[in-house]
């Protein structure tokens, strides 16, 4: 597997013109090569099947373009982050065979991505978790055999303690992000690009940035030219001022809809990949994560969680500039609260199709 110990040394908070960046993209040695890439997808493919990519008559019909979805909401924990735990424990237990267990902080997805591929290969899972969390997600991780730990109000209060634990009780601390996890996660990106051809722009949500990176890491390996749009929560902007500044800007988080992405610190590596490899980072609001998260019920009768549904919304913020365009939004996860859900249904009316 790819090792980059080097990863984006000299790039965090560069004064490198984001023209130059892209100019530069296809030379990223930072990023998962084709032959890792697709050495991934054979090791995950017997627990994660393809997810569908497809194209829903209504939103086409609202966007004037040809939107393609990409349903990671699909997978067996209903999010894409399960590619990248399959790939980083079964990598981390063949350097470590006598490994005690695994501890993560999360907000859900990543949690049950590394409690699922814990379960599967008999590993004890730890994951920390934000008071308040998603009660549906906690009960899954639970489900799944994870021991689930409740600290502090936010993420990155999780994170920490998730650190102190690790140390304390001998468990090895899972990244939310990291080179393996990255290298899983960019299986969605190949089925997309192999399902879709000649796509112009892809939207995809930036939690701490895993699924944006794999995404550039399948265009890269495949030699693609289309545009990558990330999107972050108008709550949790922490990525969208990182990227108007071009340098690290840390911001709270107070999303109620979208905690899939709630960061308040990037990812240093992670935004250095961002940066050079995004066409732009769009931010969404609560109230239009919920107005879209109906859409797509309404349209596909499949269910989002307020992040799955992002790009989504921001493709509908830039619609003008993407008439005619063939264009994909990640639906990144399903995972959504019943409390969130019943908000989405109630709180404003829905659109009447025509």
């Amino acid at each position: 597997m790819v090792g980059w110990s080097l990863i984006c040394r000299g790039l965090t908070g560069s004064k490198i013109s984001r023209m130059a960046n892209i100019l530069m993209r296809d030379f990223d040695p930072q990023l998962p090569t084709l032959s890792e890439i697709e050495s991934a997808a054979l090791l995950i493919r017997s627990h994660v099947p393809e997810t569908p990519t497809r194209s829903w008559p209504l939103l086409n019909q609202i966007s004037s373009a040809e939107v393609w979805l990409k349903h990671e909401n699909l997978t067996p924990v209903g999010a894409f982050k399960i590619r990248g735990g399959l790939v980083y424990l079964e990598h981390l237990l063949r350097q470590q065979p006598n490994l005690k267990g695994v501890i993560a902080a999360s907000t859900g997805n990543h949690g049950q991505s590394i409690s699922f591929a814990a379960k599967l290969l008999g590993l004890k899972a730890v994951i920390v978790v934000p008071r308040g969390n998603n009660a549906e997600k906690n009960a899954a991780m639970r489900a799944l055999g994870a021991e689930l730990v409740e600290h502090g109000d936010e993420f990155q209060d999780a994170l920490d303690h998730a650190h102190e634990l690790s140390s304390r009780e001998s468990l090895h601390f899972v990244p939310s992000f990291h080179p393996l996890l990255v290298c899983g996660v960019a299986t969605y990106g190949m089925e997309l690009f192999r399902a879709v051809p000649n796509l112009d722009v892809v939207f995809v949500p930036i939690g701490l940035g895993s699924g944006f990176c794999g995404l550039a890491a399948a265009r890269q390996a495949l030699g693609l030219d289309v545009a990558l749009v990330g999107v972050v929560s108008a709550q949790a902007p922490a990525y969208h001022e990182s990227w108007l500044n071009q340098r690290m800007v840390e911001h709270p988080s107070t999303t109620r809809v979208a905690e899939g992405v709630a960061c308040r610190k990037p990812d240093e590596a992670a935004l250095s990949l961002v940066l050079r490899h995004a066409h732009d980072v769009v931010t969404v609001s609560d109230s239009q994560a919920l107005e879209s998260m109906r859409e797509i019920i309404q349209a596909t009768h499949h269910l989002p969680e307020g992040s799955g549904a992002l790009a989504w919304a921001a493709f509908k913020k830039q619609a003008h500039q993407w008439q005619g365009a063939r264009v994909a939004c990640v639906l990144s996860g399903g995972n959504v609260s019943l409390e969130v859900l019943r908000t989405c249904l109630t709180e404003n009316p829905s659109r009447s199709w025509h």
